[in-house]
């Protein structure tokens, strides 16, 4: 398995490049009619860079793309970047990261193929890696935590360390690891306010809005519905749960 991981890591890098490294070769097709002018930003390297500085000390890094006010301004040698927005992953140095909004991974330094959609997502980032943010916000103060997935406005945000969480639906999961005491892990709420007042319970499952969303730092809860559970706060033994009274 370690070597399979290991073949794709090294491999499909190369072959990105040798696919574009063809493409470069082909014969020059002229539409009919040609547009006018030509676009601009196209370099060496499969690199676009569009805006003030974006891309500014780019020097043997290939397939980066830079769209907007210092996007990718600190990338040297780093490869297959994308960042649309204005400061995007202005500090990145890392690898195949993904930034669309203004300010996404903005503080992003060694951090690796993460994904950040939306204005501020994965704003603190620093060397978290694997990480997909899609809503404004999500995952906000994240550092250096990995494997998150968050999808929704608010999602995950107060995450700092921790890793291995899941947040679907708006402000799920919001408070997770805001102690920043790294025990919030593979948590996973879907609905909005799940979990949302969660801050070092691991290993909870909460499915429907505000389902769970009282508990702060039990572990191994699962409920099920409309605000199930939601006024637990520590470890409970019932599987599923109903709206409590």
């Amino acid at each position: 398995m370690k070597t399979l991981i290991y073949l794709k890591q090294t491999i499909l890098p190369f072959l990105v490049t040798v696919v574009l490294a063809c493409f470069a070769c082909l014969p020059q097709m002229k539409a009919d009619p040609q547009v006018a002018p030509p676009p601009d930003g196209c370099y060496p390297g499969f690199t676009t860079a569009e805006g003030c500085s974006a891309l500014q000390n780019l020097t043997t890094g290939t397939g980066n793309t830079g769209v907007g006010w210092r996007s990718l301004f600190s990338v040297v040698d780093a490869n297959f970047n994308t960042g649309v927005g204005a400061g995007t992953l202005v500090l990145n140095t890392g690898d195949s990261n993904t930034a669309v909004g203004t300010a996404a991974l903005l503080l992003n330094t060694t951090g690796t193929e993460n994904t950040s959609v939306g204005s501020g997502a994965l704003v603190y980032n620093d060397s978290g890696s694997h990480n997909n943010a899609v809503g404004g916000r999500a995952l906000f103060n994240n550092l250096d935590g990995n494997g998150n997935n968050a999808f929704g406005t608010g999602t995950l945000f107060g995450n700092v360390h921790s890793f291995g969480n899941t947040a679907i639906g708006n402000f799920s999961l919001f408070n997770n690891d805001s102690s920043g005491n790294a025990t919030a892990n593979f948590n996973t709420a879907v609905g909005s306010g799940a979990l949302g007042s969660n801050t070092d319970g691991d290993s909870n499952t909460a499915v429907g809005a505000d389902t769970l969303f009282s508990n702060t730092t039990g572990y191994g809860n699962t409920a099920t519905g409309y605000q199930a559970l939601n006024n637990t706060t520590k470890h409970t033994t019932r599987p599923l749960g109903i709206k409590q009274c």
